[in-house]
């Protein structure tokens, strides 16, 4: 495994030059890097701070879609921050016939600079569905006031996917969504959060992820408080209301959980917050869901060659989360 200061610098010597090429994507049929003028400024609950993303004024003919990050990420690159990748699959869809005007990215986690001072950041209750379901709520109304919308399509990776089902749990705003594109997303939790030895995501230089972590009593087992309330009852499908949805999931490697080697990441024990040896490898699934299984995923991570990470540059990805959004589906969808 590469050492993760190691990791960091790697990350770091990437930054800048996303950064700038994110920040030169302002021309029309170009996704930006900043909310439009008269789109109202919403404070991060956690940071205390303006909320980052991005969307443009204009026309709206589509069903306007949000994009939402994972965990520790961020929506475009940033100086803190290289990866920042849901806004080069919103560049797709602009390539393939959106507006500018439909597409909307929101960071709920502010640059990721705030990290620089203490890792353990990235475990704590300011990373968590919960903590981020007000920014969540604010930006989606907001978007919606913004456009003249009526519903929104949601693209999702990692936590930004738990956090909209949180959203839609807490808000019972499942007629607000039209149709969802969830990637590789922790739905019955991750394998970070064991109590042995043997995981070294508890160290504070790797996130301080250990089972008193607020991330973790969170998604460190199938079992925890947050996810039994969000699954619902065993045996039920899982899907979120009226809402069409389609799983992209990663079915090899996925460092977060699957133990084996992610790339550059190596595995820990698929054990759970509990102690108890738990399979997360289907984590991702949801029942009653369409569900798209792809493996050799890290391929598209130019950093840590990590499939959870590289499943959301995947152009397989792009594609099929495109042609679902856009797709005809039997029965009533519109």
């Amino acid at each position: 495994m590469m050492n993760i200061p190691s990791i960091r610098r790697a990350a770091s010597a990437l930054a800048l030059s996303f950064l700038t090429a994110a920040g030169a994507a302002h021309a029309a049929g170009l996704v930006g890097s900043t909310l439009p003028p008269g789109f109202p400024s919403i404070e991060d609950t956690s940071l205390g701070k303006p909320l980052i993303g991005f969307g443009a004024a204009g026309a709206v003919t589509r069903t306007p879609v949000i994009f939402i990050h994972g965990n520790n990420d961020t929506p475009f690159p940033t100086a803190c921050n290289p990866y920042g990748r849901v806004q080069a699959l919103a560049q797709y869809f602009s390539d393939n016939g959106y507006s500018p005007s439909e597409l909307w990215g929101v960071g709920y986690q502010g640059d990721q600079c705030d990290l620089a001072a203490d890792q353990t950041r990235r475990s704590s209750i300011a990373h968590t569905n919960a903590a981020n379901v007000p920014d969540l709520r604010r930006f989606i109304k907001a978007v919606l006031d913004f456009t003249g919308a009526k519903r929104v399509d949601i693209v999702g990776h990692s936590l930004g996917v738990t956090l909209a089902r949180e959203w839609m749990r807490q808000d019972e705003a499942q007629h607000i969504v039209r149709r969802f594109v969830a990637i590789d997303r922790p739905n019955h939790g991750i394998i970070n959060c064991s109590p042995g030895a043997a995981n070294y995501w508890q160290a504070p230089a790797a996130g301080g992820f250990t089972p008193a972590s607020e991330v973790c009593q969170e998604l460190g087992s199938p079992d925890t408080p947050f996810l039994r309330l969000l699954n619902g009852r065993k045996g039920h499908d899982e899907n979120d209301g009226p809402a069409r949805v389609l799983v992209i999931r990663n079915g090899d490697a996925s460092f977060v959980y699957f133990p084996v080697q992610d790339g550059l990441v190596a595995p820990v024990p698929a054990v759970d917050s509990f102690g108890k040896p738990t399979d997360f490898s289907k984590s991702a699934s949801l029942r009653g869901a369409r569900e798209l299984v792809l493996t050799g995923q890290g391929a598209y991570d130019p950093i840590l060659h990590s499939a959870h990470l590289g499943i959301l540059n995947s152009p397989q990805t792009w594609q099929a989360a495109f042609e679902f959004l856009n797709g005809k589906s039997k029965g009533k969808d519109d």
